[in-house]
């Protein structure tokens, strides 16, 4: 196994603050739209990568038994909190997406914000693809999204800075265009008890991408059926221009 996988440790404390640009509320009432489309509107519903939890506990209050996984205790630490908060039955599981294990089947799985990026071996993906199907309930859904080769290639090589109250950040862009490996060095200054004080934190982050065609022959080596995939969060067709795209496919037969 690839032991690369980035847990979100210090970025975990500003991950919400920094991500207030992502709208939570328009991919929920998207996910929810898909899954009636294939006529799952309750039940259990698995968000692998479910990272600080808003996404999954949106579709808590949609009516869906949520389990949450991530392999950052410090993200589930946030989500726990949001739970409780908002008094859910979310249960949230502390498990590396590559080796996850549920204790039953579930109607859905969904994977947003890129997380399929991270896995960067061919082969664990196939295998992560084939928990996934091995975990759905017969005519399971599987929803998850991907960054692009044109959003890596269009970010390139870059730095991107950012100064707010509580922290500031660096982010030092590269993408390998030969390997499909992008790259960023995540420079966090974050503000200590001592509001006079910053503290600094580094985190690597790689990511890769993957073409559509590969993602259609990985599914189909995992056992599961592609059905469709749409440029991310509409129902239009994929573009060479796609950033983001968002893939559906379900369970073949275990």
């Amino acid at each position: 196994m690839v032991k690369y996988m980035i847990e979100y440790s210090d970025f975990a404390k500003v991950y919400d603050e920094l991500m207030d640009n992502v709208p939570y509320e328009k991919w929920c009432k998207y996910i929810v739209s898909l899954l009636k489309e294939y006529g799952i509107e309750d039940g259990l519903v698995t968000d692998l990568g479910c990272g600080s939890g808003t996404l999954t506990e949106l579709l808590s209050k949609k009516g869906f038994d949520m389990i949450g996984i991530d392999l950052s205790t410090d993200m589930l630490d946030i989500a726990r909190n949001k739970s409780i908060a908002n008094n859910s039955n979310t249960l949230y599981l502390n498990q590396d997406m590559r080796e996850f294990e549920l204790y039953g089947t579930v109607k859905a799985i969904i994977s947003t914000c890129d997380s399929m990026n991270y896995i960067l071996d061919s082969d664990e993906l196939i295998h992560v693809f084939k928990l996934v199907n091995n975990y759905l309930d017969p005519k399971g859904i599987f929803i998850f999204d991907l960054n692009t080769d044109y959003k890596y290639k269009s970010i390139g090589e870059c730095v991107i800075a950012e100064n707010r109250d509580d922290c500031s950040f660096i982010w030092e862009n590269y993408y390998d265009e030969e390997e499909f490996i992008n790259e960023y060095d995540l420079t966090l200054f974050l503000k200590c008890k001592d509001e006079n004080l910053f503290e600094k934190h580094f985190e690597r982050h790689t990511q890769r991408a993957y073409s559509l065609d590969e993602i259609k022959d990985f599914l189909t080596l995992a056992g599961m059926e592609f059905l469709c995939a749409y440029d991310a969060f509409t129902k239009d067709a994929v573009k060479d221009t796609s950033e983001r795209i968002c893939i559906i496919a379900r369970e073949r037969g275990k």
